[in-house]
């Protein structure tokens, strides 16, 4: 949820992928896995977390340095709500900023450090308008107050004076780029979108303040490149190569002016790290991979540029050296190490220190500081308490195994510690949302409440998944519900294969992509299953279509073609069409203002089970959108997803 400039982080909001499908893509290498090479860790007996004390370990929505480099601004959920807190870099309790009953997130500290604007929607609907706050704390202003239109991603000018910012009118769309002078609230739009497909995405301002420079890119995020846009008249001159299949995006302008960070696959079927002299028009490739790479920003005495690959799953930073060419990783464990998500800058104001966060399978998510010139990191916030000991919580591992069509893919595995092989241990599957979204080997709620409690639990990355090159993200379109879930089933069959899963007792859960997953899945293959909760999972893309935000409208279309001359696609690739096959109980989740996945969606799976006389049970949580955010209410939905499972997979 949290937005920022890396490009790698724009790209994860970008969630469906468009292209042709394809047959085998390609990928890179991978080894399978011998089922029988799976072993159940051992570990002292410990008995498993209670659910409250999974979310005990504090989630964040994104982190900023203060302008004198002594504090890291946090929207983090400590109170049970996310809001702004302050962390001293010395050490210290931190203090809370701000009080909202709604999210705050991607805050900004003007130059002078006096003030910090972030952020915040109303009843998680993701409609955003943009607050100012002190940096010390106390009421917020609102600076836009536009219930018709949603602001964004903030950027302050050179001068403080002035913010930039992604702009969309709910009724449209299209995201474009507009200015607010911060005296007088007077807004300009700088860009005009016309294609409903493109949108336009804040980057950096020009060090003279007399530009900015943005993203242009398609929803789906296979095309784009960046742009120039004056201050002065709004015109947009385009600095990347644009045209063709290649999707380049900036995340950083260098001190000097010179220098673009890029992520590109201009030259690979993945994206990769690059800088582009905007002298000269020319990239140099930082440090190829066959994995994913992206690019964040560079360090404010212009030495250094941050980047990160993302290598199945599991992510490294690394820092190029812009004198001498060279790269060398940030030394942090094992796991998924990341950009901090806002504040536009990972590096300290005197670029000694890096922002940075950790997290693993069983290591809950927290921020790091990082000593650029020692090479010694540490954590700053302390999510997680001492009961939450990684030592007895099981562990992912990473495995490969083939679908039916000889595609490999990758998933991550969890056994319950010390479990034993003679197949009967209940098993779940986890898809991911998206479609084109990753399951990374971060802090899993779901899977270690799973495993915790004596379940096989694993969560596949199948085609359509982003990190494993462009064929194989756009494998899926115009296929949905078809060879993904072929890759599902196929992760079930691996499952059991392992020795430890009772093939008569598998169950599937997972929100957005993943609940539709849940649905199309229980249909379609329905003597797979014992058991299933979906999560705003859509059941009609038709009816979907009629409900949904403009701009997820025009995704769609994107994905599946026109509802007219693509029906049939609307109609193969729809659970609706299914649903009356199913056997499954099932549990559905939902929250009343989601505007990705309307409530609708939700209503009809129960009235369609409910006429149909099966076991089916349904709750909505009022003032939550698309993802559950308030405390209270990601507890309670875990509660009941692990209850439904012991009620129909153990009893």
């Amino acid at each position: 949820m949290a937005t920022g400039h890396g490009t790698m982080r724009q790209l994860l909001t970008m969630t469906i992928a468009l292209g042709m499908a394809t047959s085998v893509a390609a990928a890179p290498d991978r080894p399978l896995t011998n089922p029988a090479s799976v072993i159940a860790a051992s570990a002292p007996p410990a008995p498993p977390p209670p659910i409250p004390a999974l979310f005990d370990a504090h989630a964040a929505l994104g982190a900023a340095w203060s302008a004198d480099g002594q504090r890291v601004i946090v929207s983090t959920n400590v109170s049970g709500r996310f809001n702004l807190w302050s962390y001293p870099v010395a050490g210290g309790a931190p203090v809370q900023l701000t009080r909202s009953d709604d999210r705050q997130l991607s805050q900004v500290v003007s130059p002078d450090g006096r003030t910090i604007v972030f952020q915040s929607d109303f009843g998680g609907a993701e409609r955003y308008d943009l607050f100012a706050v002190s940096s010390d704390g106390g009421a917020p202003a609102n600076l836009t107050n536009t219930p018709d239109i949603s602001e964004a991603g903030p950027a302050f000018s050179p001068d403080g004076r002035m913010l930039a910012f992604d702009r969309k009118l709910n009724s449209e769309p299209m995201n474009n780029v507009a200015v607010i002078e911060l005296a007088t609230h007077a807004v300009r739009v700088l860009t005009h979108e016309a294609d409903p497909s493109y949108r336009w995405s804040v980057v950096a301002w020009t060090h003279d303040g007399e530009a900015l420079i943005a993203n242009r890119a398609n929803r789906t995020g296979t095309r784009g490149s960046v742009w120039r846009i004056a201050l002065a008249d709004g015109a947009a001159s385009e600095l990347t190569p644009g045209g063709g299949e290649a999707l380049t995006q900036a995340s950083d302008i260098s001190p000097d002016g010179r220098l673009l960070a890029i992520t590109s696959n201009a030259q690979s079927e993945d994206t990769q790290a690059a800088l582009f002299d905007l002298t000269t028009h020319k990239f140099a490739w930082l440090a190829p991979t066959p994995w994913e790479q992206g690019t964040a920003s560079f360090s404010p005495d212009g030495k250094r540029l941050l980047f990160e690959t993302n290598a199945d799953g599991r992510t490294t930073l690394s820092l190029y050296d812009l004198a001498s060419g060279a790269a060398r990783q940030v030394a942090l464990p094992p796991g998924v190490n990341g950009v901090a998500g806002a504040g536009r800058t990972e590096f300290s104001p005197d670029s000694r220190l890096l922002l940075v966060s950790h997290a693993a399978s069983n290591t809950p998510f927290d921020y790091w500081i990082y000593d650029v010139a020692s090479g010694e990191g540490r954590k700053l916030t302390g999510f997680a308490p001492p009961s939450l000991d990684p030592a007895t919580l099981p562990a992912s591992q990473l495995v490969h195994y083939r679908s039916p069509d000889g595609t490999v893919i990758s998933a991550f595995l969890w056994l319950p510690n010390n479990a034993r092989r003679g197949g009967a241990l209940p098993g779940v599957v986890l898809p991911h949302g998206g479609p084109t979204g990753q399951t990374t080997d971060v802090f899993n709620r779901t899977a270690i409440a799973l495993a915790s409690r004596g379940y096989a639990v694993i969560a596949p990355n199948p085609r359509g998944s982003t990190g494993y090159g462009k064929a194989f993200q756009q494998m899926n379109v115009k296929d949905l519900g078809g060879g993904d879930l072929a890759d599902e089933i196929a992760a079930v069959k691996f499952m059991v294969a392992t020795g430890y899963v009772d093939r008569k007792r598998i169950g599937i859960t997972g929100g957005s992509y993943g609940g539709y997953m849940t649905l199309m899945a229980i249909g379609k293959a329905p003597d797979l299953w014992a058991a299933a909760v979906e999560e705003f999972g859509i059941i009609d893309w038709r009816t979907m279509l009629q409900h949904e935000d403009p701009a997820l409208q025009a995704y769609e279309k994107m994905l599946l073609g026109d509802p007219v001359t693509d029906a049939k696609v609307y109609a193969d690739d729809s659970p609706i069409t299914f649903i009356r096959q199913e056997k499954a109980p099932l549990l559905v989740l939902q929250g009343d203002n989601d505007i990705r996945v309307p409530k609708e969606e939700a209503q009809q799976v129960v009235a369609i089970l409910q006429g149909e006389g099966r076991t089916v049970d349904a709750h909505y949580y009022p003032n939550e959108g698309h993802g559950f955010v308030k405390q209270e209410n990601v507890i309670d939905s875990l509660e009941r997803t692990v209850a439904w499972f012991d009620r129909y997979l153990k009893g």
